[in-house]
């Protein structure tokens, strides 16, 4: 799933309705060779994790330093050739090595991520683009929606693979909450959902995870509005263009 041209502004409002659409989704026709499939049926391969299929990048991060002191990112790709994966941690978006191609600025399927302490607490933000930029994607943005509901707990599972080292000494990470955020110029997908703890996200996505849970937050977490420790990092890691 892809993030390549501008990033739009995030949405203002949270919406807990219309949980995301679990089936697997077809849709037929050969891809000739050449072409570019604007309707990839699984962005990122089978709706299992394998990792087999993932390279992991260390982008000047240390492996295994706590986010809540110094900046984490995840920059997620896929390639259609392959059918591989590439996931680079580093202490910002990885745009010069992952996003600058001009089918990633075409396809926008790359998922991007940050880790966040709020007021003290950790969490996870995820960022789909869904439709904008240009118009072949407004007019597949339901399918998109449902494509990016459909593989994020894949994503979710390279990111604890991938940055195990981080997970093993910090196993408290995997409990941290994960807001995914939704962009699109249509109102009805521009949206941010929480999709509860880390673990339970990654193995059974946002609507089974919040099953046996209390229910999931309403709200995100809010930076402390004068100069603080308990928030960290000072800013956004994901640019906004």
């Amino acid at each position: 799933m892809a993030v390549a041209a501008a990033m739009l502004p995030l949405p203002v409002q949270l919406n807990q309705r219309n949980s995301c659409d679990r089936r697997p989704l077809f849709v037929s026709g050969k891809r000739r060779r050449g072409s570019l499939s604007m309707l990839p049926v699984r962005c990122f391969g089978p709706a299992t994790f394998e990792a087999s299929k993932l390279k992991v990048l260390f982008v000047g991060v240390d492996k295994a330093k706590h986010p809540g002191k110094l900046p984490r990112a995840y920059t997620l790709t896929h390639s259609d050739l392959t059918s591989k994966l590439t996931l680079a941690i580093s202490h910002t978006i990885n745009r010069a090595q992952q996003l600058q191609g001009w089918c990633n600025r075409l396809q926008r399927d790359e998922v991007v991520a940050e880790w966040k302490k709020v007021q003290g607490k950790m969490s996870l933000h995820v960022h789909c683009h869904i439709s904008g930029g240009h118009l072949l994607l407004d007019l597949v943005a339901s399918l998109r929606y449902r494509i990016f509901c459909q593989e994020l707990p894949v994503v979710l599972k390279a990111f604890l693979h991938g940055d195990e080292a981080l997970f093993d000494d910090y196993p408290e990470l995997e409990e941290a909450t994960v807001w995914v955020y939704f962009h699109s110029n249509l109102p009805e997908f521009n949206r941010v959902e929480c999709w509860g703890p880390l673990r339970d996200a990654a193995s059974a996505g946002r609507s089974k995870a919040g099953e046996a849970q209390p229910p999931f937050p309403t709200d995100r977490p809010r930076r402390c509005k004068a100069e603080c420790a308990c928030c960290f990092p000072p800013q956004s890691l994901i640019p906004r263009k």
